[in-house]
C-alpha cells in the first residue's frame, strides 16, 4: 500500500484521472488536477479558505436557474469566457469579432419581421439598428437568424424582475439581400447582478461592476460559423473597464440622434429616436 504524502498526492490523483476512457477527458482532468494542486501549493491554501471556496461554489449553483447563469457570470468576470472565445473563434480580421454570450441569453425568443419592435411597451428612446449580413466575399448570406437581446433602461433582464415572458429580445430574419432592421430602445450602461456570490466577490475588490451600453447578437446561418457578439454605443461609459472584458473597437458604433420622421424600415416615428448602422460579416465554416 502506497502512503499518501504532500509530495506524492498530485501524481497519485493524476494517475487515477488518467484512466478516463476518453483521451480528451483524461487530458482535461489530469491537467485540472495538476493546476489545482499547484494553485493550492502556491498560495498555501488554508482549510478555512478551502471551505469558503466550496460554500461560494455551492451558493453559485443555488442561485442559478434557466434565466440566470451565475457560473457564466463568474467565468465572465474572471476573464475566462473571453479567453475561451478568443481561442475558439479566430476569425478572419475582416469578419465581425466574437465576444461573450453573457448569463442572460435564453432560447425561444419571439420572431419578428423586418423592423419589428422588440421593446413593446418598455420605456426608452427608440433605437433602430440596421445594416446587412454578408460573408467574407461580400455576398449576402441567406437563412440568417439574428437572435437579439438586451437589458432595459435600468439595466435589468426578465429574471431580475420576476417576469416570465420574453422582454427586450427577439429573433429577426434578414431579407434576401442580407438587409436587416431591429427596433428596440437605446441601451444604457448597467451593473452586473450584485445580489449573488459573484457580486459578493466583486465587492471585495476595486473592480468596476459596470458594463457599457450594448445590445447582444447571436447570428447563425448555414455554412458559416455562429457569431456571438455585442454592439456598443460610441462614447458610452465603461468601454475601457467592461467588467466582463467584452468590448472591442470594431464593435463600437455611433448612435445618431434623429428627429421624428421616417425610420429605416419605412415607418414613421413621432418622437425623437436614434439610429445605429452595422454590417455583420460572417466567417464561412472551414472546408474539410
Amino acid at each position: 500500500m502506497q502512503l499518501v504524502t504532500e509530495d506524492n498526492i498530485t501524481e497519485l490523483a493524476r494517475q487515477r484521472w488518467a484512466t478516463a476512457k476518453d483521451p480528451r477527458t483524461a487530458q482535461l482532468l489530469t491537467s485540472l488536477v495538476r493546476h489545482l494542486h499547484d494553485f493550492a501549493r502556491e498560495v498555501r491554501l488554508t482549510e478555512a479558505e478551502w471551505m469558503a471556496a466550496i460554500q461560494w461554489l455551492t451558493a453559485t449553483g443555488r442561485i442559478s436557474d434557466a434565466k440566470r447563469e451565475e457560473f457564466i457570470l463568474a467565468s465572465d468576470v474572471l476573464g475566462l469566457s473571453m479567453l475561451v472565445v478568443q481561442m475558439n473563434h479566430r476569425f478572419d480580421p475582416a469578419a465581425t469579432p466574437a465576444t461573450v454570450l453573457g448569463p442572460f441569453h435564453i432560447d425561444g425568443s419571439p420572431e419578428l419581421g423586418f423592423g419589428g419592435d422588440m421593446s413593446d411597451d418598455v420605456e426608452g428612446t427608440p433605437l433602430f439598428i440596421s445594416g446587412t449580413v454578408r460573408s467574407l466575399d461580400g455576398s449576402p448570406v441567406s437563412g440568417v437568424v439574428l437572435d437579439v437581446w438586451q437589458a432595459d433602461a435600468d439595466g435589468a433582464y426578465e429574471s431580475q424582475l420576476g417576469v416570465d415572458e420574453a422582454r427586450l429580445r427577439a429573433k429577426y430574419h434578414p431579407r434576401e439581400d442580407g438587409t436587416y432592421c431591429v427596433r428596440t430602445i437605446a441601451p444604457k450602461g448597467y451593473s452586473i447582478p450584485m445580489d449573488g456570490p459573484v457580486g459578493a466577490l466583486i465587492e471585495q475588490t476595486g473592480i468596476s461592476h459596470f458594463r457599457p451600453a450594448h445590445v447582444h447578437f447571436l447570428v447563425t446561418a448555414e455554412g458559416h460559423e455562429p457569431l456571438i457578439t455585442h454592439l456598443f454605443e460610441e462614447g458610452a461609459e465603461y468601454l475601457d473597464s467592461d467588467v466582463v472584458f467584452g468590448t472591442k473597437q470594431e464593435l463600437v458604433v455611433t448612435f445618431e440622434p434623429r428627429e421624428p420622421g421616417t425610420a429605416p424600415d419605412g415607418t414613421t416615428v413621432d418622437v425623437p429616436w436614434v439610429e445605429a448602422r452595422y454590417d455583420f460579416v460572417l466567417q464561412p465554416c472551414a472546408q474539410h
